[in-house]
């Protein structure tokens, strides 16, 4: 059962994300609030596997969220998904760095938002490569810098790391690269582990920070 929280100032959004998640047979609804020092606590009380997060709010804000969820040891179990109203931003950019898994826009279609819940809570990234490229360019803007554990990498393994940055998955990087999907997931899996990388989008980070992207 993947538990689930939401945190956006509108009672709206938050009423129509509880009455998505409720309708799933493997999601539990564990709480709501409406700004980001309510998150907090909620995060705290609750533990959910994953919190719908609204990057734009009165007060403690998305980004502001994120960064004390990420500095709190306690809280990095909860994956934390950016629910937005804007494709891609500097908000969504400085979102990523702070600590999110990706992100989904609000006016998705319903079976987006809760199959985004799913994506997440499994560990993986939610980044389209249509929006990775964007993002990717935000990150050029801003130049690179030292990642920590870079040098102990292999050849093959900064590869699955710059494919990883073009936001495909596992799947069709070995399509694209005619190799096995569990080759793939192995690399990817252990430049994870060298580079303390918490989740896929983390390591997107890092492989945007390092200049390690492919272009898309």
């Amino acid at each position: 059962m993947i538990r689930v929280a939401v945190a956006d100032d509108q009672a709206v959004v938050r009423m129509g994300l509880r009455a998505l998640v409720e309708r799933e047979h493997d999601m539990e609804w564990v709480g709501e609030a409406a700004d980001g020092a309510e998150a907090i606590a909620l995060l705290r009380r609750t533990r959910p596997d994953v919190l719908l997060l609204d990057i734009r709010m009165p007060g403690t804000d998305g980004v502001a969220t994120l960064r004390a969820a990420a500095g709190d040891p306690e809280l990095r179990g909860t994956r934390i998904v950016v629910v937005t109203t804007f494709a891609v931003d500097e908000y969504v950019f400085a979102a990523l760095q702070a600590g999110a898994s990706g992100f989904v826009l609000k006016d998705s279609a319903p079976d987006e938002l809760v199959n985004a819940v799913r994506v997440v809570a499994a560990g993986e990234a939610l980044l389209s490569p249509s929006i990775t490229r964007k993002v990717i360019g935000l990150f050029a803007r801003h130049g690179t810098a030292p990642v920590e554990g870079l040098g102990t990498l292999t050849p093959r393994e900064r590869e699955m790391v710059a494919w990883v940055a073009t936001g495909r998955s596992n799947e069709e990087i070995a399509k694209e690269l005619v190799i096995s999907r569990d080759t793939v997931r192995t690399h990817v899996s252990r430049a994870m582990v060298k580079l303390h990388a918490r989740d896929r989008a983390q390591l997107v980070v890092f492989a945007m920070r390092a200049g390690l992207a492919l272009p898309g």
